[in-house]
Formats: structure tokens, C-alpha cells, sequence
């Protein structure tokens, strides 16, 4: 892809116009005129300039090269959070529509020469579209105290929706899947030394003055004297459930590769997933990695696969009984002990609180009617200071019981073809990327019962990325047999 893009520049004129004295007199002025804004205005015009300069040809590279573009997005909303820690003024939100913007256009401008639209096709696809359709007539909700909440939030639920089209039309050869798998994991790995650098060594001085800036963020990652760890991300829940979706990657590529040296890697990898994930204290997240193996198991039922599952359930039981006076220890064992979780007894009894409104709001409060855009456009309403904790909550709460069952019916469509296109995919590296996004997805899906798993970044966009590729492997494998 980056060689494709390097190929096609070096066809242009551009080179040989920046050799010649016009080009050199261009590039002269330039520089002059950045000194000038410099010196006049400070380091931010100057930073403008540049920032300009560089944001032209990007945008023509996210339009006119769409591998570039995707790689780009992924690469973006994985570390969103980080770079806004550098004191960046900039709306980082605003930048990801932009670049989902661009992606669509590029879409749009491929049609019009060669036009394609079997990516709309299918029941996954179908359902996506009657998913997105659903969220955007929820502006018209009779009940919904804010419209403005609305607009707000159905660009992180809808428009990031679009997203898996995008994926699955522009994702068309294994050399793409490979590359997006290894920036992944090297973001994942990223990741989790920064995870472990917060352990260890500290926080840096920003994310210190963030800790202790509010006395509710104390209140929520502070436990027992042990700050839980967020990494790069928004919050320990990002965090953590970032680091299992790793690790059952690494576990289904095990799978598929065959060298020796590369399992090695992904196990170790999987490993330091698993030991970052650990520092996040987020119940929710460990009983993930259990959850998975089942599938795993299930889906690649062999003698080797059960020795594996005796093992790691007999460590399991072992990490969940010992007796232990370690903090972080101690917080795994109560995620497989939920009676004695006082916020998971918080949960149930907020949910049972909610019922009564959800059976007697078939298309709930409206979009945006919870959270932080509740409290923000309808402070005094009655839903915007119910904690939904819980993803499916706050679909059944804003979007009703009828938005549940849609958005429950599309997670079953989802799983359902990642179970049959695995078990008719032939190749077996596709077969292994079509494995590591089922299991992906499957415990994501899992994950957004106890928390709020895909809301924010990176899951929001990377979810719709899984989706895709389940679809994407299944029809590359046939091509190959055809």
C-alpha cells in the first residue's frame, strides 16, 4: 500500500518542478513566509502553516488511496486519547468525522467509475442499514427531551456504524489484512508497556494533574490506595477490554500460523496483553479472557485444544481461589464472585429501577437522553442522571425495547456469519483473521453488559473493523477458489 503510494508520486511532475528554480523559488518563499508568521505571531501560526501544508496532500491521499486512508483512521482512533494528552486544542473528535468523511467521499468517487454495491447485500448488511435507519428516526422521538442530544450522539453511533461498509468495500486483499493486523498489535503492544510504565514507574505529570483534578475521577479509578491504569485510552474500561481483544487475536493467529518463532511472539504478546489488562482493576475485563477460551474451545475442538483448556482452566481456578493479599489479585477473584461486588449489586438494582420505563417506552427517551449529553442539553430530566452503566442499558433506555431487539437481533447476525463463514473459509491464514475477529466480537458483546464496551474510541470504530473483516475473509477465500 505505502509503496503503491510512494510509486505513484514519483510518476508525477513533482519532483522534477521542485528541482527547477520556480519550484526552488516556491519552497523559498515558503520558508520565508513560516519564519515570518513565526516570529509575528508565535510557534502556534507557525505550527498552522505547517500543519496546513501537511493536511493537503493527506486529505488527498485519504481520498484517492483508501488503504491509506483506512490505515490511517485506525491508526488515529487508536491513539486519540493519547494525543490530546499533549495539550492539543484541537476538537480530536471533529478530525475522526473528518477523516470518516473522506473515506465515504473516496467511496462515492469510486462508484462513479466503476460502481459496486454488493457490499449492501447480505443479512448483516441489511440489518446495519435498518440499525442506522432506526437511529436516525429517533430524531422524531415524541418523548425525547432534547433534539440537540440527538445530533450529538448519533454521529458516534450511526455515522461510526458506516464505517464497517467502508471496511468491507475498501479491504480487498490479504496483503491489507496482514497490515492491519500487525499495527494492531503493535498499537496493542504500545499499549500495554504504557500500561505497564503506569504501574511501575508512574504517571507522567499531565496525567497526574488529570487524576487529581476532580475528586469524582478519585473516587472512581482510587481503589483501596491503587490507582487502576488507563494507558493510552479514554479509562481503565477502555484500557482493559482493548487488551483482551488483543490477546484472543494473538490466541486465534496462533492458530493459523505454522512457523514456531511466530507462535512464540503471540504468545508473549498475548501474555503482556493479559498482565497490562490485569492493572486496569476492571472486573468486567477478566471474565472475558475465560468467556473466550470457551469459544475458542468450542470452535476448535482437538486434543491439543482440550490440553490447552484443562490448563488454562486449572490455573483459572487456582488464580480464583488461592488466598492472596494483593490488591490486584484479589480484584480478579471478585469479578468470578458478583454477589459480593457492591457496584455490580448497584447495577442489577438500577436496572430493575429502569424496567418499568423501558416496557412502557417502546422507542425510549431518545438519543443522548443518558450520560453526559443528558445531563448537558436536559439536565432536570429523569434520565439524565440514571447511570446506564451497562451498554445494552442505555440502548434499552433511549432507544427502547424495540432499538434492544434490533440492536441484539444485529450482534446475533454478526456472530452467526463469523461462526459459518469460519467453518467455510479453506485457506487457513484467512481462517485464523476470521477466527480472531469472531472472538473479538464475541467478547465485546459479552463486555457490554457490566460496561459500556463500544462507545468509545478505539472500540467504536474498531468493532464495525471485526464486522467487516468476518465478511472480508469469506469473500477473498472464495475468489481464491474460483
Amino acid at each position: 500500500m505505502i509503496e503503491s503510494l510512494r510509486n505513484r508520486l514519483a510518476q508525477t511532475d513533482w519532483t522534477r518542478f521542485f528541482a527547477s528554480w520556480p519550484g526552488l523559488l516556491v519552497l523559498l518563499t515558503a520558508s520565508l513566509g513560516l519564519g515570518i508568521l513565526t516570529v509575528h505571531f508565535g510557534v502556534t501560526a507557525g505550527a498552522g502553516m505547517i500543519a496546513g501544508m501537511i493536511a493537503l496532500p493527506v486529505i488527498y491521499a485519504i481520498v484517492a488511496y483508501p488503504s491509506f486512508g483506512v490505515v490511517t483512521l485506525l491508526v488515529f482512533a487508536y491513539l486519540l486519547f493519547y494525543m490530546m494528552r499533549f495539550g492539543i486544542h484541537f476538537p480530536m473528535g471533529t478530525l475522526m468525522d473528518g477523516i470518516q468523511g473522506l473515506l465515504i467521499l473516496g467511496f462515492f468517487v469510486y462508484q462513479r467509475r466503476r460502481q459496486d454495491w454488493s457490499i449492501f447485500k447480505g443479512p448483516v448488511s441489511r440489518m446495519i442499514l435498518i440499525w442506522i435507519a432506526y437511529n436516525f428516526l429517533e430524531v422524531l422521538n415524541p418523548v425525547a427531551e432534547s433534539r440537540l442530544a440527538w445530533v450529538y450522539t448519533v454521529r458516534s453511533v450511526a455515522v461510526v456504524t458506516l464505517m464497517y461498509f467502508i471496511f468491507r468495500f475498501q479491504i480487498r486483499t490479504v496483503t491489507l489484512i496482514r497490515t492491519i493486523f500487525k499495527i494492531w498489535l503493535g498499537l496493542a503492544l504500545f499499549a500495554a508497556l504504557y500500561g505497564l510504565k503506569q504501574e511501575y514507574i508512574g504517571f507522567s505529570a499531565a496525567e497526574e494533574e488529570w487524576l487529581h483534578s476532580d475528586p469524582t475521577i478519585a473516587s472512581l479509578l482510587l481503589i483501596n490506595g491503587h490507582w487502576r491504569k488507563y494507558s493510552i485510552f479514554s479509562d481503565p474500561v477502555a484500557f482493559s477490554y482493548n487488551m483482551v481483544v488483543g490477546s484472543m487475536i494473538c490466541l486465534a493467529l496462533i492458530v493459523g500460523c505454522r512457523a514456531i518463532w511466530k507462535k512464540l511472539i503471540l504468545g508473549i504478546l498475548a501474555l503482556v496483553f493479559l498482565l497490562s489488562m490485569l492493572y486496569s482493576g476492571t472486573r468486567g475485563a477478566y471474565v472475558l479472557v475465560p468467556a473466550g477460551l470457551v469459544l475458542f474451545a468450542i470452535l476448535n475442538y482437538n486434543r491439543y485444544v482440550l490440553l490447552f483448556s484443562v490448563i488454562a482452566g486449572f490455573a483459572l481456578t487456582i488464580l480464583i481461589f488461592i488466598p492472596t493479599s494483593n490488591p490486584t489479585l484479589y480484584r480478579f477473584q471478585t469479578a468470578f464472585r458478583p454477589s459480593d461486588d457492591a457496584s455490580f449489586n448497584v447495577r442489577k438494582a438500577n436496572q430493575k429501577r429502569i424496567q418499568p420505563y423501558i416496557l412502557t417506552h417502546p422507542i425510549g427517551g431518545g438519543l443522548g437522553a443518558t450520560g453526559a449529553w443528558g445531563q448537558r442539553f436536559a439536565p432536570h430530566s429523569f434520565l439524565a442522571n440514571f447511570p446506564p452503566d451497562s451498554g445494552y442499558t442505555r440502548v434499552a433506555v433511549e432507544m427502547g425495547w424495540v432499538g434492544l431487539l434490533l440492536f441484539c437481533s444485529m450482534m446475533f447476525l454478526i456472530l452467526k456469519t463469523g461462526i459459518t463463514n469460519y467453518y467455510r473459509i479453506q485457506d487457513r491464514e484467512l481462517k485464523a483473521y476470521c477466527l480472531a475477529m469472531l472472538l473479538a466480537v464475541f467478547v465485546l458483546n459479552i463486555g457490554n453488559y457490566p460496561q459500556e464496551a463500544l462507545v468509545q474510541f478505539p472500540s467504536s470504530i474498531y468493532f464495525y473493523l471485526m464486522a467487516a473483516l468476518i465478511d472480508v475473509t469469506y469473500s477473498i477465500d472464495r475468489k481464491r477458489l474460483t
